[in-house]
């Protein structure tokens, strides 16, 4: 029994093989069922990545907006925000694997951001961002992230303690002011901030 289970798939492909060469016309007959099938599909494809594309390049966000979010769809903003601006890579990592990361993107310029977010729900009138937010992420986000820019955003503000730090560890803090212009669409983060690294490969031709 065993030894001739392997034959009755070899008699089944000798009979189709010769029943497909009875009928040549078969397979030019499939063939030309599936080719135009596949060429629609993939042209589909093609359209809906075109549309989804402009639809991230219009994404904007009034800040009022992101004051309503919670922090899980506030992460997704800053996901979405990074690749509307060129960072098809752009993903959101926050929770217990996070290690004090919540979005990891790659900028068009080959620079690795890494991002944590802090919402505050009164946003100015809620409690200013501290020291412990960015010390987390320095601690991560270069030696674990690999992180060339490591910046902390918030719909609120740091404090005088926060700033200091950050600046001494050539971090970048987005607070309201700045979180405002960028989701507004003004232009790209990278171009809001200070002392951001140089490009690691050429500026794209646009």
């Amino acid at each position: 029994m065993l030894l001739l289970a392997p034959a009755v798939p070899w008699s089944l492909l000798t009979s189709v093989v010769s029943r497909l060469a009875e009928r040549p016309w078969v397979p030019v007959l499939l063939l030309l069922a599936v080719v135009p099938a596949v060429t629609i599909w993939m042209r589909r494809r093609m359209e809906a990545g075109r549309r989804s594309a402009a639809r991230a390049g219009r994404l904007r966000y009034a800040i009022g907006h992101i004051d309503a979010l919670d922090h899980r769809r506030f992460e997704h903003a800053v996901r979405d925000l990074m690749r509307r601006d060129g960072c098809t890579d752009a993903v959101q990592v926050g929770g217990a694997g996070g290690n004090g990361v919540d979005v990891k993107a790659t900028d068009p310029f080959g620079r690795r951001w890494v991002i944590q977010r802090k919402h505050r729900k009164d946003s100015l009138k809620g409690a200013a961002v501290g020291t412990p937010a960015p010390q987390i992420l320095n601690g991560t986000g270069r030696p674990i992230h690999h992180g060339d820019v490591i910046a902390l955003v918030t719909n609120g503000r740091f404090t005088a303690n926060a700033k200091d730090f950050a600046r001494s560890q050539r971090l970048h803090l987005v607070d309201r002011n700045l979180l405002t212009r960028w989701a507004a669409g003004s232009a790209p983060l990278w171009q809001l901030l200070r002392a951001v690294p140089p490009p690691r490969r050429p500026t794209p031709r646009s």
